[in-house]
């Protein structure tokens, strides 16, 4: 009677431990899944904005732009 008895009242909390454990290890999972969507998101998000700011900074009409232009220019004609 006594290992019915004590088989009713461990069995449930094993079974809780191991659902929890296996809770626990899911969550882990899909929270570094999400991680590292968002640091992935992040990069090439910068990526984008850098490259963004660096086709405005040369241009047409910025001076940078009328600089590349210019050596471009002088090049070809030091070359022909």
């Amino acid at each position: 009677m006594n290992a019915k008895l004590v088989a009713w009242l461990v069995l449930p909390v094993v079974g809780l431990i191991v659902a929890g454990w296996l809770a626990l290890l899911l969550l882990k999972a899909l929270l570094g899944v999400a991680v590292y969507l968002l640091l992935g998101a992040a990069v090439v998000g910068g990526g984008y904005y850098l490259y963004r700011r660096a086709r405005r900074a040369i241009g047409p009409g910025t001076r940078a732009g009328r600089r590349i232009e210019a050596a471009r220019i002088t090049y070809r004609q030091r070359n022909h």
